[in-house]
């Protein structure tokens, strides 16, 4: 099978990217009040939550996925960027370099210090003296900033290419742009975005080149926003700011200390939380301090409905990127693989894709030996240009 959905995790210094990181993956990494903590970019495991999954009825034997207490969880490779600062694009603080990290993810996840206590720099400061909002406006055009000057590399040639050769222009651009996971569709859509589906390229102005820049990355890799430190006062004002100033976006209320706290609880068995819960059980002997922690994380957690990480992984992956969960099954009858493995695997695929799309994410040449699929629960067949739908038992028929 094709490889996990792939999240990037980013952010300015300080703001509590690698804390989210190792809250959502259990993974040791560098976490500091220092800015430029991390160089390298972490990459680990972290799960989306899934509570109407089939196991909720069924006993499943998972292979690929975790189920507990009938909830599953499916893996997404999480990659935490070094932090961002402003000029991050012309290389300031080795800003290209970790700009080159964001290739591969399809949607980004940025973790914002909604509580205003570190400025652009990631330097500490006042809680609530730094505007948060200032914090979304620099990262996202620091991107779409790489993204121009990606473009904008011989563009003399461009300009010859479409202008005398005669070569389209979205086809020029797909070659500049394909390492960064865009296609045709984000292309051509971002130039009529833009204003510049019919615009000759020798007549592009440095404003033409943003807009598009911004335009195919809004459609390509779209921003979840993580509002973090949430369990400070000053975290809650500048959540609702965030809210105010961008209503059509998805921001997630998110406390990364909290979550990374309840699971290195609920690993040394002093708590029982599965990951998503608003609320979590004592089982083990605490200390005064220990338990002083823990009340007032479940106060945070009963104001706003858990922690917020793995809601912000959910968002990225089921809002963002649209994407559904499907469980591919060879014996209809058993929901079981061809070993008796009940419901084995779990697949994250976007929602557009046919069952024929599915049959090619699992492997080539069953894509390629497919007839039908059918959905196991209704015993319907699907037709051959049918989404798929979340949720999906499917059996697919192949020569």
């Amino acid at each position: 099978m094709k490889t996990k959905v792939q999240v990037a995790i980013i952010g300015k210094p300080n703001a509590g990217k690698s804390t989210f990181f190792a809250a959502a993956t259990l993974k040791d990494v560098k976490i500091s009040p220092t800015p430029f903590t991390t160089i390298d970019p972490n990459i680990g495991v972290g799960y989306v939550r899934i509570d109407d999954c089939p196991c909720k009825s069924v006993a499943c034997n998972p292979k690929s996925y975790v189920v507990v207490e009938g909830v599953c969880y499916a893996p997404v490779e999480l990659i935490d960027v070094a932090g961002l600062v402003p000029g991050a694009w012309q290389g300031r603080g080795l800003g290209n370099q970790f700009l080159d990290h964001l290739r591969r993810a399809p949607v980004l996840i940025h973790v914002v210090d909604a509580s205003g206590s570190t400025d652009e720099e990631g330097r500490l400061v006042k809680p609530g003296s730094h505007d948060p909002l200032k914090d979304v406006e620099f990262l996202e055009r620091e991107v779409d900033m790489w993204i121009a000057s990606i473009i904008k590399r011989d563009w003399d040639k461009v300009v010859r290419f479409v202008e005398f050769s005669k070569r389209d222009i979205v086809e020029v651009l797909l070659e500049k742009l394909a390492g960064l996971g865009m296609g045709r569709v984000h292309v051509e859509k971002a130039l009529e975005v833009a204003g510049l589906a019919k615009r000759p390229p020798s007549k592009w102005g440095e404003e033409d080149f943003y807009k598009f820049s911004h335009s195919v990355r809004s459609l390509s890799k779209p921003i979840v926003i993580a509002a973090n430190k949430i369990d400070l006062p000053e975290g809650e004002e500048g959540y609702k700011r965030l809210r105010e100033a961008y209503p059509d976006r998805i921001i997630i209320p998110t406390s990364a200390e909290a979550e990374l706290a309840l699971r290195r609880a609920a690993s040394k068995g002093l708590i029982k939380y599965k990951p998503g819960d608003d609320k979590f059980e004592i089982t083990g002997e605490l200390t005064a301090q220990q338990r002083a922690v823990l009340d007032k994380i479940a106060e945070v957690m009963k104001k706003w409905g858990g922690t917020g990480v793995v809601q912000a992984i959910n968002a990225a992956v089921f809002k963002a990127l649209r994407y559904v969960a499907v469980y591919p099954v060879e014996d209809e009858r058993r929901l079981s693989d061809k070993n008796g493995n009940v419901l084995p695997d779990i697949l994250l695929v976007p929602h557009t894709y046919t069952a024929r799309d599915v049959a090619y994410t699992i492997h080539t040449e069953l894509g390629d030996r497919f007839i039908t699929a059918i959905d196991v629960r209704s015993g319907r067949r699907l037709a051959s240009d049918e989404p798929v739908t979340h949720g999906l038992v499917l059996k697919i028929v192949a020569r």
